[in-house]
């Protein structure tokens, strides 16, 4: 299923940021230092397992849960 990767991080997002569009500034920043350009990813973008590894960890860190 392509695009799964953008949907965790826009989950990770949402969940974060409470649609306060600030707090979702940093919440991505966040992701970035981790390595995760949510920027680089979009609907088409094939599923790497090892990106959603990391993916699940950052969420993890941040006490969010991904369906």
């Amino acid at each position: 299923m392509a695009g799964k990767i953008k949907q965790m991080i826009e989950e990770i997002v949402r969940q974060r940021s409470a649609t306060n569009p600030m707090l979702a500034g940093i919440v991505r920043t966040k992701l970035l230092l981790k390595g995760l350009d949510s920027k680089k990813f979009d609907a088409t973008s094939a599923d790497d397992p090892l990106v959603i590894q990391k993916i699940l960890a950052a969420a993890s860190e941040m006490g969010v849960h991904l369906k």
